[in-house]
């Protein structure tokens, strides 16, 4: 039960989403950013340099090195290879017995983690689920969550989802996440933007940071 390929898709303009029902705002120094299962076994599913995920990626690694230079936290979802069965659980069910470890565990080069990143070893859809996702944030004192990676409608809303169910603010990038189809997608982002969340996009998230990194040039941080 491989993951079958993803035909492309035109990603979900912000326009075409619910107005977020909360105005946060975003905080560098309350958000850390969250890579979501940018691994090499489920980014090959997509057509390499065709949309949605040639857009999704180059804004994910615009986000990220935004982050770096702003000293935000940068975590990343991985899941593990050849998952015993006892661990893998009715996951397998849906989706078979999973990657293996080698290449299929890789983050693509694009967004290969740095040495100060965060690792944190998924096992369900939700980045906090049996994970500590949420004990990791509280240490480095961040109270919000760039939602960026795959899958739009599966581990990112969850994700957001869980993030609001733990008082973390979270913050969907509509156009630095990628899904299995148009309509799945809007509907992840539709969710977060009614009932958990805010819905940005990347120019968004880069225009919140950049105008920190602004303050802390000119204050000669």
């Amino acid at each position: 039960m491989a993951i079958p390929p993803i035909a492309g898709y035109v990603l979900p303009r912000r326009d075409e989403v619910t107005a977020d029902r909360v105005d946060w705002q975003l905080d560098p120094s309350r958000c850390a950013l969250l890579i979501h299962d940018m691994q090499r076994y489920f980014i090959d599913a997509y057509n390499a340099g065709e949309e949605p995920i040639s857009t999704a990626t180059a804004n994910m690694v615009a986000i990220r090195d935004a982050c770096v230079r702003a000293g935000i936290p940068v975590v990343y979802t991985m899941q593990p290879g050849d998952q015993h069965p006892s661990r893998r659980g009715i996951l397998a069910d849906f989706w078979g017995e999973g990657m293996t470890t080698g290449r299929d565990t890789e983050v693509i080069d694009a967004l290969a983690p740095g040495e100060s990143d965060i690792e944190v070893t998924k096992w369900r859809y939700s980045a906090f689920q049996r994970t500590d996702l949420r004990q990791l944030l509280a240490r480095v004192g961040r109270d919000q969550l760039i939602v960026t990676g795959v899958y739009a409608h599966m581990g990112c809303m969850l994700s957001a989802a869980e993030a609001f169910m733990s008082d973390v603010e979270p913050f969907m990038v509509s156009d630095a996440t990628a899904d299995f189809s148009r309509d799945e997608h809007l509907m992840g982002l539709e969710y977060v933007a009614k009932r958990c969340g805010r819905v940005f996009t990347a120019a968004d998230v880069l225009g919140a940071i950049s105008v920190d990194e602004s303050v802390a040039e000119l204050s000669g941080v």
